[in-house]
C-alpha cells in the first residue's frame, strides 16, 4: 500500500532532475518504528532515537573491491546537485542515504545506497521530517499532517506464524570441524585469529512482515542499533564508526560468553570473561585493527586500557569504545575530512569479523567457511550530506530472500584463536542466533 507521500512523488531514481530535499521540525513521535510501511522499510534506531525511512527517491547498486568508492562518488555527485532546504540542521537532517555492503569483495551481494523519499528522525528529544522530491513532482511544504495521513493508511503489523529452521550451507554438527581447521591454521602460523561464521535457514508460515521483527528487536535489545536496509535486518551491538563533526567513535566487541538467565551466575560469568586470556587475546586483536585503520585519518586516538563487559539479554561481550579526532593525512594536505562511509570502508573488515592479519584471515575464510556471507558482517548504516553518519557491522542479522517472502538466512560468527574449543564455539554461535530467532517468534 502506498502512502499519500509516495503517491505524489515520482520515482526520482531514474529522473534527470536534481533532487529537492526539504527538512522541517516536527513534534517527536512516540515510536519511530510505528511509522514504517510493510514494504522495504529503512531503519536505524537505538534507544528510540535514529532514522526511519520509506520509498525510494534514488539508489545505486555496487559490486566488487571498489563498491565503497563507487557508492561514495555517486553520493557526492547526488548531494552536489541537490537543492536542499534544511530548517533543523542536526545530524541526519537534509539528504541521507541508508546503505549496506557485502562482507567480501568477491560476493555477488555487492552493496547499495538508498535515498528514501521520506525520512523521520529523532535525536535528543528533537524530531524532523525530510521529504525528497524533484522539481517536477514538488508538492506542498511537508508537515506532520502528511505523516499522519501516511500512518492512517498503514496495514497492521502481521505475525509470521510458525517458524521452522534448517541448517544452512554447513550442517550445525559439521561446523566444529570447520572451527578445528581454523584452530589448526592458527597453530601452524598461517593467521593469529580468524572469525568463522555459519548460517541457518528460517521459513515462516506467513510472508514475513519485517516490522514484526524490528519491533521485537528494538524492544528486547534497546542498546543495540536496530536496522533494516535493502533486505538486511537485525540489531547489531557493534558500531563500526560514527563520525560527528570531526569526532569519530567505534565500539569494538570481541570475546563472548553466553548468559545463563540467573543474575548471580551471570555476574560470575562476567568476571570470568573479563579475565579470560583467550577472550582478552581475541579482543586485543580487534581493538588494534580499529586503531591502526583510523590512524591515517586522525590527529589523536584514545584506546581504553582495558575492555568493559557489555551485558545483552543473550550474551556478555568484552567491549571497548575507541574514540578519535579527524585530522590526519587529509587534513595535513588541506583536503576535506573523509566521510563516515570512507571511514567505514577503511575500517572494514576489522579483526572482530575477519581476523588477523586481515588478508590471510580473509583467504582462510574463503577456503574453509563454506558459504557466501553476503552482507552479513559488512557495514550497514547511513550517511548524510556533510559526510557524517553512523555505520554498524551487520551482526545478529538475517538476509531476506527476495524470491521468497517466507525465507530468511540467519547468521552467527565466532572469533577463533589458538585456545578456541570447537564445541564451545558452536554453543556461542547458537547464542548469537537467539536475537533473530526471538525476533521471528509469534508469542
Amino acid at each position: 500500500m502506498t502512502s499519500p507521500l509516495d503517491d505524489r512523488q515520482a520515482a526520482a531514481s531514474s529522473h534527470p532532475e536534481p533532487l529537492v530535499v526539504r527538512t522541517v521540525r516536527i513534534d517527536a513521535p512516540d515510536d519511530l518504528l510505528s511509522l514504517l510501511p510493510e514494504d522495504a522499510p529503512l531503519t536505524w534506531v537505538r534507544r528510540g532515537d535514529g532514522l526511519v525511512g520509506w520509498g525510494e527517491a534514488a539508489r545505486v547498486d555496487v559490486t566488487g573491491p571498489d563498491r565503497f568508492a563507487d557508492a561514495e562518488r555517486w553520493w557526492q555527485g547526488l548531494v552536489r546537485s541537490a537543492v536542499v532546504r534544511d530548517e533543523v540542521g542536526l545530524p541526519g537532517t537534509g539528504p541521507v542515504a541508508f546503505g549496506s555492503f557485502a562482507f567480501d569483495d568477491l560476493s555477488a551481494a555487492g552493496g547499495a545506497l538508498v535515498v528514501p523519499r521520506v525520512v523521520v528522525g529523532r535525536r535528543d528529544g528533537q524530531a524532523w521530517l525530510t521529504v525528497v522530491e524533484t522539481a517536477g513532482t514538488l508538492g506542498p511544504a511537508p508537515d506532520w499532517s502528511l505523516v499522519a495521513r501516511h500512518v492512517a493508511g498503514l496495514a497492521p503489523v502481521r505475525s509470521p506464524g510458525a517458524v521452522t529452521y534448517a541448517s544452512g550451507a554447513v550442517e550445525a554438527e559439521d561446523w566444529p570441524a570447520v572451527v578445528a581447521r581454523g584452530v589448526a591454521a592458527i597453530r601452524a602460523g598461517e593467521v593469529d585469529k580468524v572469525v568463522l561464521a555459519r548460517d541457518e535457514v528460517a521459513t515462516t508460515a506467513e510472508p514475513l512482515d519485517v516490522r514484526h521483527a524490528l519491533g521485537r528487536l528494538a524492544e528486547r535489545y534497546p542498546t543495540c542499533w536496530t536496522f533494516s536496509v535493502d533486505g538486511l535486518v537485525g540489531a547489531t551491538p557493534e558500531l563500526l564508526v560514527r563520525s560527528d563533526k570531526g569526532l569519530v567513535t567505534s565500539r569494538v566487541l570481541a570475546g563472548t560468553i553466553r548468559r545463563t538467565g540467573d543474575d548471580d551466575a551471570d555476574l560470575a560469568r562476567a568476571a570470568i570473561l573479563a579475565h579470560s586470556s583467550k577472550d582478552l587475546e581475541e579482543h586485543e586483536y580487534a581493538v588494534s585493527s580499529v586503531a591502526q585503520a583510523l590512524a591515517p585519518y586522525c590527529s589523536s586516538t584514545n584506546v581504553p586500557d582495558a575492555p568493559f563487559v557489555l551485558h545483552l539479554p543473550n550474551v556478555l561481550h568484552l567491549a571497548s569504545d575507541v574514540t578519535a579526532v579527524l585530522g590526519g593525512a587529509d587534513g595535513e594536505h588541506g583536503g576535506p575530512h573523509p566521510t563516515s562511509l570512507a571511514l567505514a570502508a577503511a575500517l572494514h573488515p576489522t579483526a572482530a569479523v575477519c581476523g588477523t592479519p586481515t588478508e590471510a584471515a580473509r583467504d582462510l575464510i574463503r577456503s574453509i567457511e563454506g558459504m557466501d556471507r553476503a552482507r552479513y558482517a559488512g557495514p550497514v548504516g547511513w550517511v548524510g550530506a556533510d559526510g557524517d553518519g553512523e555505520w554498524g557491522i551487520g551482526l545478529r542479522s538475517a538476509e531476506l530472500d527476495p524470491a521468497d517472502p517466507r525465507r530468511l538466512r540467519l547468521f552467527a560468527g565466532c572469533g577463533i584463536v589458538a585456545a578456541s574449543d570447537p564445541a564451545a564455539e558452536l554453543a556461542e554461535s547458537r547464542a548469537k542466533l537467539v536475537p533473530m530467532r526471538t525476533a521471528l517468534a509469534s508469542d
